[in-house]
């Protein structure tokens, strides 16, 4: 009996996630939806991550409605499913239970089938809840094993002439220090694994958000993994250092369930592989993949108009792959017998020629080179297209290079944490505000994110390399490890808006939860619906009458001491008022930049004379904020 392949579709969440930093818009989703319903793919991934955060930010979109877009398409025919960041939900900070059953009851009324699952420290305790309520609420529970490596191991210094404490004590030579203990074996991720399946997971992902599993590893894992579960197994990896299509292959070839890939003009690169290219693959190995390839084509057709709108946010806008059908219709026989190598290669995990069989398949397709950046740099490929795209959003592209050489750094610091949302932003935002502090001459960690300091606070859960207490104090203040306290959320406030005749300004239950998620970004899409609901029932009504022109005040100088904004971003709330006396060190003002919120803490002692900026102010970086007399 022929083998069949399961497929997960990537492409309209953490595709354009991972390649365009997930400002695909739904008017272009409409589009695609019809053609996927013959694809019948076996599931489709198309909620949660960072869609709920950047439909609302950036395309100014309900999330809700995406969700309910999709579902009223593809009921019936393909699982759709969302990703979960456990505790963390869709947003950057721990919830309580109830905002987390309130949003998974919600998404399974409104369409949703698979509930993928992860804790970004791959803390047990932290997802528990989220497979009981999605399971106990009528969803299948998917948990995510994060998969990660250890850090890079120095060269051991030379041997010192003269004799230690200990040769000089029992005489001989001193002990050799030990090689530094290795936390991410296979049997870290087979143990989580287990335990998640006991909990009630429904399938299990390893889940390879920044693409650092090799195909020798792969070689070792996944039949572990197989052997160990009950459940189907699903490997989820990224092309960006190189090892994606090669582990891909090696995974089927032992025996993964399910794969993840994307379409064409969303694979490759920073992304999975392409679903085409693991089809030719599996025509080769006798595999069947349960999709339609014909339906696949016309999405393929409709994806490239897609990405021509995605083209501002296009890490690779210059650089497409070539036309696959042209390019498969066309491939010489050198090529081909790449494929045959490749396969031969895998089944005997012979790595180098693997890697340099496919890196020829996808030269000759027209995909991006190994990102050696990132690979050193161990970072997930939508960590890395996000971090370009907010800080060419606050025009600092020039410090790209040095916060990602300093991600490591600022991962170990704060406990090996494995790099996927939150902890990947929490820890990319940080590499940017050290490698600032660093221009400026600064201490490192002048500048600390909130959620920073959270983490290494223990808020987030147990990470993986227990952090250093004297570090902790550095950032937190205290020593002691110390848990979140569920007690300590606040629900956000939903006030009248009299501006716009004194509507609330979350209307019903679903737009509430948005404000629970993530009160900032919600604040700001919400009022620009209220208001846009206004000013139409208002022009419905009556006819606008013309307002005079008022006469702008003149600008007034800046004469007094400022404090400037260490870091482009929004202002989320303002302290102090004018006429307070504020003392150095004192935190006047909470912003949001790189969807990390921040404390600023003045730099100068005095009298404020101006607030030179309001709450959902888009700052620059050392634009002034503050006048002092």
């Amino acid at each position: 009996m022929e083998k069949v392949l399961k497929i997960r579709d990537l492409t309209l969440r953490d595709g354009q996630q991972s390649l365009f930093a997930t400002r695909m818009k739904q008017e272009n989703i409409d589009a695609l939806l019809p053609l996927y319903r013959d694809a019948k793919f076996y599931i489709m991934e198309v909620w949660g991550g960072a869609v709920p955060d950047s439909v609302m930010r950036y395309l100014g979109e309900s999330p809700w409605d995406r969700l309910r877009a999709c579902s009223k398409e593809m009921k019936g025919i393909s699982l759709l499913s969302a990703l979960s960041r456990g505790r963390n939900l869709f947003g950057y900070v721990p919830y309580p239970e109830y905002v987390l059953e309130g949003f998974y009851k919600e998404a399974i009324k409104n369409g949703l089938n698979v509930m993928r699952i992860f804790d970004a420290l791959n803390d047990i305790n932290n997802i528990k809840g989220s497979i009981r309520m999605i399971n106990d609420l009528g969803g299948i529970a998917d948990a995510a094993v994060c998969y990660t490596v250890d850090p890079k191991e120095e060269a051991p210094a030379a041997p010192a002439k003269k004799k230690g404490f200990f040769a000089r004590l029992f005489g001989g030579s001193d002990p050799v220090p030990a090689a530094p203990e290795k936390i991410f074996t296979d049997e870290y991720f087979v143990e989580k694994a287990k335990e998640m399946e006991r909990l009630g997971a429904k399938m299990i992902t390893l889940k390879d958000m920044a693409g650092l599993v090799n195909p020798s590893r792969i070689f070792s894992l996944m039949p572990k993994l197989k052997h160990a579960l009950s459940v189907p197994v699903d490997f989820h990896t990224h092309c960006t250092p190189g090892y994606g299509l090669a582990s891909v292959l090696t995974a089927i070839i032992k025996g993964v369930d399910i794969v993840d890939t994307n379409i064409w003009w969303f694979g490759g690169g920073s992304a999975a592989p392409a679903i085409e290219l693991v089809w030719i693959f599996c025509q080769k190995l006798g595999i069947q993949v349960d999709v339609n390839m014909d339906a696949v084509a016309k999405i393929r057709t409709q994806l490239k108009d897609a990405r021509k709108a995605l083209a501002a946010f296009d890490l690779n806008k210059d650089k497409w792959p070539n036309d696959f059908d042209e390019y498969y219709k066309n491939m010489p026989a050198e090529i081909d017998a790449e494929f045959d190598k490749a396969i031969k290669a895998a089944t005997e995990n012979r790595e180098e020629d693997l890697l340099a069989a496919c890196h020829k398949i996808e030269a000759y397709f027209g995909f991006p080179k190994p990102n050696e950046l990132v690979k050193n740099a161990e970072v997930p490929g939508g960590m890395y297209s996000n971090m370009v795209a907010n800080l060419r959003q606050l025009n600092a592209e020039d410090v790209l290079n040095e916060a990602m050489a300093l991600i490591p750094k600022v991962r170990r610091d704060a406990g090996l944490v494995p790099l996927v949302t939150p902890t990947s932003q929490i820890v990319g935002s940080q590499a940017v505000a050290l490698a600032l502090d660093r221009r400026k001459g600064a201490p490192d960690y002048t500048n600390k994110n909130n959620q920073f300091v959270s983490l290494v606070k223990g808020e987030y859960g147990t990470t993986p390399v227990p952090v250093d207490p004297a570090f902790r104090e550095k950032i937190t203040g205290s020593p002691v490890e110390t848990p979140y306290n569920v007690d300590s959320y606040r629900k956000p406030a939903n006030p009248e808006l009299p501006e716009f005749g004194g509507v609330k300004l979350a209307q019903d239950d679903e737009e509430y939860l948005l404000l629970q998620l993530l009160p900032a970004v919600a604040t700001g899409f919400l009022k620009n619906k209220r208001k846009a609901e206004y000013e139409a029932a208002a022009a419905n009504a009556a006819p606008v009458a013309a307002e005079e022109k008022k006469e702008e005040a003149p600008k007034q100088v800046i004469t007094g001491p400022t404090l400037k904004a260490p870091m482009g971003g929004t202002v989320i709330e303002i302290l102090v008022k004018p006429g307070d006396t504020v003392k150095m060190g004192q935190n006047v003002l909470v912003y949001e930049a790189m969807k990390m919120e921040n404390d600023l803490a003045s730099e100068v002692e005095g009298t404020v004379k101006r607030i030179l900026v309001a709450p959902n102010d888009v700052i620059a970086t050392d634009q002034p904020i503050i006048e002092f007399e």
